[in-house]
This record gives structure tokens, sequence and C-alpha cells, in this order.
């Protein structure tokens, strides 16, 4: 593998006037910098990024930790991240957690080895300890989605999950329902509390009663959406709506209510949360929340690099606003 030594004797000039041609750092006559480009097309050479790296204390990577999931919004804000860095000249290192601290902390080891610049972290199930470990043991700026509670040091990134709720449960009101129940997530999440706060508001401001057999809560999987549309099945008196909480429980309950014999929506009404990407291909199509993974993303990308710029020091959050995208799940009641 060629050098700069090689290219500099190649074109006949010294190491330091090959580095300012390559780097642009310092006025070089277009004869001996043609001759030095010259040079390195003939070689094949290549700069050490390592070396490049160490000079300017920037390897221009991040680290992300993305803790196990089926669910697709978790691939889709994968998705948008590496697009971003791609357009911000970065390169995205991936880890998945599996949901366990100690695999992040290993994690954690690995990519601050690789010296990258900053960390995204995508990992709802981590606990509080892994963030004391961020804040108290590594210098990395950190940026985290959607998790964790507040911190003085980390940026969060993070959907308005109170007004998503709201709007679900308000546009099943508007189209008529008055017997809605929701299906939650684990509620020691955040994002689980606050859009059943946003439930309970709604149902609050309509004046319409909350039949507490009729919260389930789930898992954010699947199967949490089975499991609680057949405890709602089995009720004596069930809700004509519901509010899922999110898109991946939706699709668990269309599953157990089309073997129920239960009719989505001329039997009961269904609005999920998070628009994923399969949600306009179910039968029917869902209405939902949307989040927008693009922009969660972006900014998450952008809130980071524009830290390791400004050298800023106090972490801030960053609200991100939901909306409502009408499908066919949800009717009208005359």
């Amino acid at each position: 593998m060629a050098t700069i030594k090689d290219v500099a004797k190649l074109a006949g000039v010294s190491t330091s006037t090959v580095s300012h041609v390559l780097n642009e750092t310092r006025f070089v006559s277009e004869q001996i910098s043609e001759r030095v480009r010259t040079a390195v097309n003939t070689l094949n050479y290549r700069p050490s990024s390592i070396a490049r790296s160490l000079k300017v204390n920037r390897t221009n990577t991040l680290g992300m930790l993305v803790s196990t999931s089926k669910n697709p919004f978790f691939a889709e804000v994968v998705h948008n991240v590496e697009r971003r860095c791609y357009e911000r000249g970065y390169t995205l290192f991936l880890c998945n957690t599996d949901g366990d601290a100690h695999r992040m902390r290993a994690n954690l080891d690995a990519l601050e080895e690789k010296r990258v610049d900053g960390l995204l972290l995508l990992c709802s199930e981590a606990s509080n300890e892994v963030l004391r470990l961020l804040e108290e043991e590594r210098s990395t700026p950190v940026v985290i989605f959607d998790w964790g509670s507040d911190s003085e040091h980390v940026d969060r990134i993070y959907d308005n999950s109170l007004y998503g709720g709201y709007l679900a449960t308000r546009h099943l009101i508007d189209m008529g329902h008055t017997r809605i129940g929701c299906v939650t997530g684990p509620i020691e999440r955040r994002s689980a509390r606050e859009r059943v706060q946003g439930f309970h508001k709604a149902m609050d401001e309509a004046g319409l009663p909350v039949s507490p057999e009729w919260i389930i809560e789930g898992d954010y999987d699947c199967a949490g959406g089975v499991a609680a549309m057949a405890r709602l099945h089995a009720l004596p008196h069930r809700p004509d709506a519901l509010f899922v909480c999110n898109d991946m429980m939706a699709l668990g309950v269309f599953a157990e209510a089309a073997r129920l014999g239960v009719r989505v929506p001329d039997d009961l009404s269904v609005i999920g949360y998070d628009d994923i990407y399969i949600a306009r291909y179910m039968t029917p199509p869902l209405t939902t929340i949307h989040q927008p993974k693009g922009t969660i993303a972006a900014m998450a990308v952008d809130t980071l690099i524009d830290r390791l710029g400004s050298k800023r020091e106090e972490g801030k959050a960053i609200l991100i606003e939901p909306g409502l995208i009408e499908r066919a799940s949800v009717r009208r009641i005359a």
C-alpha cells in the first residue's frame, strides 16, 4: 500500500506539500498540485483516516445503540439516521444492545475504542443506571431518542406523546364514538404514560366516562395486542372503539379480531400510533398517529454534530409534534 512518502517521491516534492495539496490547507501552484494528483492516482494512494483523526482529534464517525425490537419503527429510525449521517459526511457504527445493560456497556466500550465523535441511543429498555454511566464515566456527547429521565448533560429527541394520545382519542370522539377503550404500552415507559394521559384528557374534555376494564396494559408488541383483544372480547360490555398505543399492538388487535369474527371498523374502530410503513397495507389500512421519523432522525444527528462544533456542555430537549393520518380503520357513527 502506497504511503504519503511514496507520493512525495514520485511527485518530486516534500510530504508536507502533498499534505497541503490533499487537505487544501495552503496555496500550492497548479503545476505542482497537478504532479501530486497524478502521483496519487498512479499509486492509488488513499490517505490514512486514522492518522488524520489523530491529527484533528475527530473521526467523523458516530455510534448508535439500538435495543432489540421487532417493531419496524426502530428500523425506520435507524435507516433515516444512517442517511442523515451520510448527508453530513459521517459514518455510522450500529450496535444492538439486546435490551441488556451489560451488553450496552460492552458496546459503549467498543465504540469508545473506535473513538466515535458522539453517541445516539435508541434504547427504551435501558435503565437509569446506563444514563448515569454515560454522564459520569464518559465524555462523549450523547443524544437519546425518547427514553430516560431528564438530564443536564445529554440531549433528548422525543415526540409529544401526550398530545399524540389526545389527538388519537379526539379523532375517535369526533367520529361519533363514546365507548372507547385503550391498549397502553408498558406503563413504566414515559411514552406509554403520556399517551394514556392524552387519552384521559380527551375523554374528560368530552365528558365521557372511562371504564377501567377497557384500559389494558400491553407490551408494545403484536402479542400484547392479541392478548388485549381477547380480554376485551370476553367482557359482557365492550367498547366500540379502541386507541392502541402503537401500531404493532394494533396489528395484533387486527389479527385476534379477525379470528374472533370482529370486523374492523364495522364492529370496532381502531386507531394506532407511530405510522410504521406497513400500517397503510393492513386490512383495512390503519388510521394512526404519525411520528415523523425522518425529522426525528435528522434532528438527532444534527443536534449531535452541532454540539460537537459548539462544545456545548448542557443538554437540551427537542419536542417533535405528531400528526393524525386518517385511513379506513375508524368508522363514522351517525
